[in-house]
């Protein structure tokens, strides 16, 4: 009997949709799913009879929660070499992606965290429903907000990127609209009928979009975006967290103590990340930049804890080290940073 493959790869009409098949595991990414999709996206990408690339998901249960932290953290234990080849791999979809030159429509519908990020943000039209949930939790289990976080979150208004990276804070559609996760709100129930007037037409996706467009509401997040704009602005975590506590607003002291229960050496990784990636001149310079971390990352204490207590033994009480941020030294957050030898550095496809 043949098991179901973990993307599903077809063209209809004139129209590449690739579908992520593993529902049992929110269609975590694997590097099989990368090798497939490079391996499609690189076929279309000089086929004329390819107009437009859909990126999707099989099932109810969400669009991607992220990367295949399980089997990561199973590598991070031994020699780290499937881990960092993992990363290696997606990274280079996600950089795919970026400059791919046909028009690519993704369906953000459900939970779209992480790697999930990473194959739907770079797309040029990006569907997200009344089902969307956005986060990048990543240093509750002491990684970063990789998959170009570097570039995406440094370029979101008002320090918002910075706050997201921080907190792991989840955005549901009207919020993703308004920091430009999502480009179309469609609900739901609409879905299967606008991917099948997409592939009758793709040249009228434009059109289309805009014709079973509906309104997601007031975003929420747009109440704080001011105080987010003030405290997040400060050029290191604690200066941050300084900023939230000294706030009179209940909800930015929360903030702050959310922040608090992160991983203090991702925590302060990220930041450096964040203020990297906004000066960076190059998509690829953050993507090289990312691999960098994560290859030190991927075998580090904090990731292995944080995937023991948040999704092994689900306790949520990592045991973090350094426990704090005032114990995070600057060299530690430095050679995270570091260029790796040649042969280990991060190149995009050839």
């Amino acid at each position: 009997m043949s098991e179901e493959p973990e993307v599903i790869v077809r063209v209809e009409g004139q129209v590449g949709r690739l579908t992520l098949n593993r529902p049992q595991a929110l269609h975590a990414l694997t590097t099989t799913i990368c090798r497939e999709m490079i391996a499609a996206l690189t076929a279309w990408r000089d086929d004329p009879a390819v107009k437009l690339v859909m990126i999707d998901h099989s099932g109810e249960r969400g669009f991607c929660a992220g990367g295949d932290i399980r089997t990561l953290a199973e590598s991070g234990k031994g020699d780290g070499v499937a881990g960092r080849g993992f990363f290696f791999i997606e990274y280079r979809l996600n950089h795919l992606l970026f400059h791919y030159p046909k028009t690519v429509v993704s369906f953000m519908d459900g939970v779209v965290m992480g790697g999930g990020v990473g194959v739907s943000r770079p797309a040029r039209f990006r569907v997200g429903t009344e089902r969307t949930t956005f986060a990048m939790p990543e240093t509750g289990i002491g990684l970063f907000p990789d998959v170009g976080g570097s570039w995406y979150l440094a370029r979101m208004p008002d320090h918002l990127g910075m706050w997201l990276a921080l907190t792991g804070a989840r955005l549901k559609a009207a919020d993703c609209e308004l920091v430009g996760v999502i480009t179309d709100y469609v609900e739901s129930a609409r879905l299967p009928e606008l991917k099948a007037a997409i592939v009758a037409d793709p040249a009228a996706v434009e059109t289309l979009l805009t014709e079973y467009e509906a309104e997601p509401g007031r975003p929420p997040i747009a109440a704080h975006q001011d105080e987010i704009a003030r405290c997040f602005a400060g050029d290191s975590v604690e200066a941050i967290v300084a900023a939230l506590q000294a706030s009179d607003s209940e909800w930015a002291r929360e903030q702050a103590k959310i922040i608090l229960t992160k991983s203090p050496l991702s925590s302060k990784i990220a930041h450096r990340q964040l203020v990297e990636g906004a000066r960076a001149k190059s998509f690829d310079e953050v993507m090289a930049m990312e691999y960098r971390i994560a290859h030190r990352l991927a075998v580090s204490h904090d990731f292995l804890e944080g995937v023991r207590a948040v999704i092994v033994d689900k306790d949520n009480a990592p045991k973090w080290s350094p426990p704090s941020l005032a114990a995070v030294s600057a060299a530690a957050v430095d050679e995270a940073f570091q260029s790796l030898t040649s042969e280990q550095e991060w190149t995009p496809l050839p």
